[in-house]
């Protein structure tokens, strides 16, 4: 690789960076073109950590017979296999040395030294380098602090000394655009994950401005669980955020997979809300996520149950109306969120499932909105909710639509 092509190589980096390429458009760009320069890559890796809910890190891996980089999220690295493959690899020498650099000719001689050698020496590999480029004191994130990287070649003779000086110094720059594309990625992750999913979208697309709302018509969500207050009254005090995490899962994930999102979540209560396909669409898809969400606790039931751990249900209001959209808080603290009296309502609503014992209770908004209403759900009365002005006729759906929605069938007793 001469100087000019090194130039075209550091030019492309620094393009391709700031256009928010992604780490594995990044990975395999940077090698095809530094293989087309000269440089006798055969196989690439890179790893970075990251932060993320359920996975430590990502690798990314180049093959030369291959024009994609592939991805693989990894979980925990401390424990396990995932801890035994950490502890034998030229990562984790450089990382407890302190050093950068890490060189081996793949023989007899350096094959025992780490798990990865035996695979590429019989891959026919010669020569491996491993790189790690830190990031300044402060500038860690979570657990990514660095960016490790293994170059290896099946020339015979392996790297010159000219190549390693040459990944040492161009490496360097890649790393540099991986991370900005990782912070990326874990700020989108980051605000998804607290947020929700649309409300993370529109804080990183600007919206971050108090004050800035939108009045938007939504079928709104909230649920609670059932015999929760009893459940942390008599429960070992070590078992309540499992079971709060356990049912959360059930419930929130019966509600992404019906296009809804989550907004909020209140010790035990969930404030979600569905939005697309109109009043009829957002009103169906709120009754799939309703059905699906009772079939997954019914299964959480039966696995906690069979371990001797405390169980419940969950009950359920769904209202439709017109809330404001947006950033609400003080200078320094903002939450986006929904607003409005219908947001006090479905809260109202779902606090009646107790009085009623049913499971599931609609406001007769809800109720017209949602085709063929007649035939699907019983009304059980009108009722004076606290806070709302005059009484309102609220529904369930029949039993006989979703057996799992019928108030007479055996609830799971707390405890």
């Amino acid at each position: 690789m001469d100087e000019r092509q090194s130039a075209e190589l550091d030019g492309w980096l620094v393009e391709a960076g700031l256009a928010g390429q992604s780490e594995t458009s990044l990975v395999a760009g940077f090698c095809g073109r530094a293989a087309a320069c000269g440089l006798p890559l055969a196989r690439t890796t890179l790893l970075v950590d990251t932060l993320h809910p359920i996975y430590e890190g990502r690798v990314f891996r180049w093959a030369r017979d291959q024009q994609e980089a592939t991805l693989q999220e990894y979980g925990r690295s401390d424990q396990g296999e995932g801890f035994e493959a950490w502890r034998t690899s030229p990562f984790h020498q450089l990382e407890t040395s302190g050093e950068a650099l890490l060189r081996r000719r793949l023989d007899a001689e350096s094959e025992a030294e780490f798990s990865v050698f035996p695979d590429l020496r019989a891959a026919g590999m010669t020569d491996y380098l491993a790189l790690i480029n830190r990031f300044g004191a402060g500038q860690a994130i979570g657990g990514m602090e660095c960016v490790y990287s293994s170059w290896v070649t099946d020339r015979p003779g392996g790297f010159s000394d000219a190549d390693v000086d040459a990944l040492q110094r161009l490496v360097a720059l890649l790393a540099l655009a991986v991370k900005a594309a990782s912070l990326g990625r874990i700020a989108e992750t980051l605000v998804e994950t607290y947020l929700g999913r649309d409300a993370g979208r529109r804080v990183l697309s600007g919206r971050i401005a108090r004050g800035v709302a939108d009045r938007i018509e939504a079928v709104l969500w909230f649920s609670d669980l059932r015999g929760y207050t009893r459940i942390t009254d008599t429960a070992e005090p070590d078992q309540i955020i499992p079971l709060l995490n356990d049912y959360a899962d059930a419930t929130i994930s019966a509600i992404h997979a019906a296009g809804g999102d989550v907004l909020k979540l209140m010790g035990d209560g969930i404030l979600a809300i569905f939005t697309a396909g109109g009043r009829s669409g957002a009103g169906e898809a709120a009754l799939s996520a309703t059905v699906a969400a009772q079939a997954s606790v019914a299964e959480l039931n039966g696995r906690r149950a069979a371990e001797g751990l405390p169980t419940t249900g969950i009950y359920l209001g769904l209202h439709i109306g017109e809330v404001f959209y947006g950033n609400i808080g003080s200078k320094e603290r903002l939450d986006f969120t929904v607003v409005g009296p219908a947001v006090n309502e479905v809260s109202r609503i779902a606090a009646m499932c107790r009085s009623v014992d049913q499971p599931m209770l609609v406001s007769a908004d809800f109720a017209a909105a949602v085709d063929d209403a007649k035939h699907r759900f019983l009304s059980v009365g009108r009722f004076a909710l606290r806070g709302i002005s005059g009484p309102q006729e609220l529904f369930t759906l029949d039993p006989t639509v979703d057996p799992a929605l019928d108030p007479t069938r055996e609830m799971p007793q707390p405890g």
